[in-house]
């Protein structure tokens, strides 16, 4: 019995074979890349990657503090006028900033040592004034009726309706007459009509 040569192997086809798998790998890389980017452009479409916000900063983090208090000085000071202080502020420091007392201040006529409140008037009598009642007012400051008589301008100043230029007027009128026997008599200062005499009558004595 005759043995049959081995048939040689087919190179044709051994070739096309390789060439369909390596285009079959390809096919495949670029599938798994379309699919990449599709899902991509679905998740930037739709808001899929979204950042989580923090958490919301509390109301006592956006609500400011005082920082301060606005206090009005008035009376036998230096340099009447509104000042700042820090929140616990004291009478004696509203004092200091306006300047000290006044040469005819009543330096009893204030506590020094009371804490101030926004808003308030502080009054520093001059010595010998009559008080307004019988102890301190509402916001716990001496109330003291000016002596128009003894007044400096500065003190004048603090009146409703009186500014700097009426002031130096009643002290012209002081000095060109003598003293007021009256309170009526300021409607003889040029300037001053029975309005204003009425906004400061129960402010002044004589």
């Amino acid at each position: 019995m005759t043995a049959r040569p081995a048939e040689a192997p087919d190179a044709e086809g051994t070739g096309a074979r390789r060439k369909l798998g390596v285009g079959a790998v390809v096919v495949l890389i670029l599938a798994a890349f379309a699919v990449t980017i599709g899902i991509g452009m679905f998740r930037g479409t739709t808001g899929a990657e979204t950042v989580t916000p923090g958490p919301s900063p509390s109301r006592s983090a956006v609500v400011p503090a005082q920082t301060g208090v606005y206090v009005h000085v008035a009376g036998a000071v230096h340099r009447a006028g509104l000042y700042r202080l820090d929140v616990g502020g004291r009478v004696a420091d509203a004092v200091a900033l306006a300047g000290g007392f006044a040469d005819d201040a009543d330096r009893d006529g204030v506590n020094l040592a009371r804490t101030v409140t926004d808003g308030e008037q502080i009054v520093v009598p001059v010595v010998g004034a009559a008080p307004e009642g019988d102890g301190p007012d509402a916001s716990g400051t001496a109330s003291a009726l000016l002596d128009l008589n003894t007044a400096t301008a500065e003190q004048l100043d603090t009146l409703p309706r009186v500014g700097p230029a009426m002031a130096d007027r009643i002290l012209a009128w002081r000095k060109a007459n003598g003293r007021f026997t009256s309170v009526d008599d300021l409607l003889s200062v040029p300037g001053i009509g029975d309005k204003m005499l009425a906004a400061i009558r129960d402010l002044v004595r004589v």
